[in-house]
């Protein structure tokens, strides 16, 4: 079994670019938009929309960046592989493993959440049951093939694409006054209620952290590129298309929402898409929105088990993981890393059966919520570092460069670590942040003990690495 880093010759490449770029979109949108977005209207008031759209923009930075080295060198490790080559192992071990915890973690919480929100559409059936099914299914598609997971995860991205175009279009009618027995309220509930900023500008830098953690979940179309049938092609494409439509998507149904309701009414807190078609006397609002949420908990629930075995994989063929988990079956599936990226789900299940929710999963949580900006800082990094060592052909060359190098990766650079900061200060983000550096902390020690292991002195005095690193 070889432990270069390689272009996982023994993965099926069998994803086609609609494919891929589905992916993408359905990766990004969770429940965090659905749900979550409701209390950071409720902070920030109509001004959350410019938070969406700055933070969208610095998203889209940073995955250019990504997609830079992606096409270059498409690998299913992605971040992970650029990482180890352009920092060395250290960086590459931990941020793969950090990301793979991350995935591990939330396929457990998105198992628990599934089972909670279908319990109340059919209460028959135990919560333990329902997260049994679905990770059984989830796991049993992973499993099956490349191209399952794909076709699942493209029809749990359209869903929600769907049921977002449908949610803006029906609010813009509104919004001009187009439905019947609905008066528009213009501009009242932007400007009105103390305007754009009714609670100054410190809940909008507070709001800020919790609108970037929602973003995360892009980088998923790069992983995937390892299994892709054109990769460089593919994530080109879609890189660029994911983009805009993320802007549209959140950007536009926030606007949606801040425009139809007033910022600070109860119902915005709970569910404001919910709360929105409501207002408008759509029947069934509320099980029509439990039913989307539910779709986007199991496409996080599908592209976890993904994102995670194949990270835990890459890690796996460079050494940097045990074996095992790099051997793959007949279909090109890393069977033993599936499994071990949807253990977690199944100990939560168990877990959800013999006891209510506890300080031990709240612990998990908090550990791995500040996981996009290490991420994202790395990626920044890699970046910067890789294009300095490349030549002027080689730069020209690259299929896809970054806007602006170097001014504007290192203005990213600046703003993840001011959000860093902006989480030391804040008392909600803090706790989540200390036990992500912890968590961080650990990982890099295993990584720099591990690269000083297979570093050999060189006869002029010099280090070199190892055969298996050297291949």
């Amino acid at each position: 079994m070889p432990t270069s880093i390689s272009s996982s010759e023994n993965l099926e490449h069998s994803i086609n670019t609609r494919q891929l770029t589905m992916i993408g979109i359905g990766g990004v949108i969770g429940a965090g938009l659905f749900v979550g977005s409701g209390k950071a209207i409720s902070s920030a008031g109509p001004g959350i929309v410019l938070v969406y759209l700055f933070t969208g923009l610095l998203i889209i930075l940073v995955m250019r960046m990504l997609a830079e080295l992606a096409t270059a060198s498409p690998e299913t490790g992605s971040f992970s592989t650029y990482a180890s080559r352009e920092l060395g192992s250290w960086a590459g071990l931990s941020v793969g493993w950090l990301y793979a915890y991350h995935w591990c973690v939330t396929v457990a919480f998105e198992a628990i959440a599934g089972a909670a929100i279908t319990n109340q559409l059919i209460p028959a059936v135990p919560t333990w049951l329902y997260a049994l099914i679905f990770m059984t299914a989830l796991t049993g598609v992973n499993l099956a093939a490349v191209t399952s997971f794909a076709r699942f995860e493209f029809w749990f991205a359209m869903i929600k694409v769907t049921a977002i175009v449908l949610f803006i279009g029906i609010g813009v009618a509104a919004i001009f006054g187009v439905l019947p027995h609905f008066d528009s309220p213009g501009t009242s509930n932007l400007l009105g209620h103390g305007g754009l900023f009714p609670n100054g500008v410190t809940p909008l830098l507070i709001a800020t952290l919790t609108v970037f953690f929602s973003y995360f979940g892009t980088e998923l179309v790069t992983i995937a590129a390892g299994e892709a049938k054109d990769p460089v092609t593919a994530v080109r494409k879609s890189m660029r298309s994911v983009a805009w439509r993320i802007l549209i998507f959140y950007v536009g149904s926030i606007l949606v929402v801040v425009t139809l309701l007033p910022w600070d009414t109860a119902e915005v807190t709970k569910s404001p898409y919910t709360a929105v078609l409501n207002l408008l006397g759509l029947p069934g609002a509320h099980t029509i929105m439990n039913l989307v949420v539910l779709t986007a908990v199991l496409s996080c629930l599908n592209s976890g088990i993904y994102s995670s075995s194949r990270m835990l994989f890459s890690l796996a063929r460079r050494g940097e993981g045990p074996r095992v988990l790099a051997r793959t079956g007949k279909s090109g599936v890393p069977v033993k890393a599936v499994l071990a990226a949807s253990s977690a789900g199944f100990v939560a299940v168990i877990a959800n059966y013999f006891l209510p929710t506890g300080a031990v999963f709240t612990f998990l949580l908090g550990s791995s919520g500040a996981v996009a900006v290490v991420v994202y800082l790395c990626i920044c990094g890699t970046q910067i570092v890789g294009r300095r060592k490349k030549t002027a052909e080689e730069t020209a060359a690259l299929p896809v460069k970054m806007w602006g190098f170097p001014c504007l990766s290192y203005v990213v650079g600046v703003i993840l670590l001011a959000i860093v900061v902006g989480m030391a200060f804040t008392p909600a983000t803090r706790t989540p942040l200390v036990l992500t550096m912890i968590v961080t902390a650990l990982a890099v020690a295993a990584g720099l003990i591990r690269q000083r292991r297979t570093t050999v002195p060189a006869g002029n005095g010099n280090t070199t690495l190892t055969e298996s690193r050297r291949q």
